[in-house]
């Protein structure tokens, strides 16, 4: 996907530290700070332009929702959303999910949700894999014990990948759906891509998956 690039993005991010954290890191350990509670808190690799992580944090405010996005030209388009509905329990990040270690610790996080993440499909590229086995440490590394992964993709390559890492992890499966939305599995609450995707044809693949410790 090219990105358009929007020379103002930086500043207005600069400009609204109450909804896109500045300085993050001074937060690792004690994000009940930001939200002032105690609530679980979900994160999304890859949040885009922030419809799934908004639409969730409107469905369950018992719950603290972390839309993690790396381009300021795409988390934008999320903090305009955010701006509007001004929820309570959802924040946004403006940083490489790589540097997640940076920014959360151990028990900090109950639930990781990865949303149509780039597939790179290239066998050289799959390190970058959303659901490589070092991203599943790292996710591992911040989680609270027995955490969940909710894993969304059209890429049938990508699935198919993901859960033989999964299971090569040692994580669990609890739940899976080749044709998500010739289903009975509800709420399911879309993403952009999502939407666009099955507009196309495309099928739909899900999976819900537990560390087991």
């Amino acid at each position: 996907m090219r990105l358009r690039h929007k020379p103002w993005a930086k500043e207005k991010i600069e400009q609204h530290p109450q909804y896109i954290v500045s300085n993050p890191e001074q937060y690792k350990g004690k994000w009940n700070e930001v939200f002032q509670n105690d609530q679980p808190l979900h994160i999304e690799v890859g949040t885009g332009k922030g419809r799934f992580i908004t639409e969730m944090a409107k469905a369950n405010p018992h719950i603290n929702y972390m839309g993690i996005e790396l381009y300021d030209s795409v988390i934008v388009a999320a903090l305009d959303r955010l701006i509007e509905a001004d929820l309570p329990n959802l924040r946004l990040l403006n940083v490489n999910a790589a540097d997640l270690g940076k920014y959360f610790e151990k028990n900090d996080v109950a639930r990781v949700y990865l949303n149509f993440s780039d597939p790179w499909p290239k066998i050289r590229h799959e390190k970058r894999r959303l659901t490589y086995k070092d991203f599943l440490t790292l996710y591992q590394n911040i989680m609270v014990d027995k955490g969940e992964i909710h894993f969304k993709t059209d890429n049938q390559g990508l699935f198919e990948y993901s859960l033989k890492s999964f299971s090569e992890y040692g994580l669990l499966l609890t739940f899976i759906s080749l044709d998500l939305h010739n289903s009975d599995f509800e709420p399911n609450i879309m993403t952009e891509y999502e939407q666009k995707f099955s507009e196309m044809g495309n099928r739909i693949y899900r999976c819900e998956v537990k560390y087991q410790n």
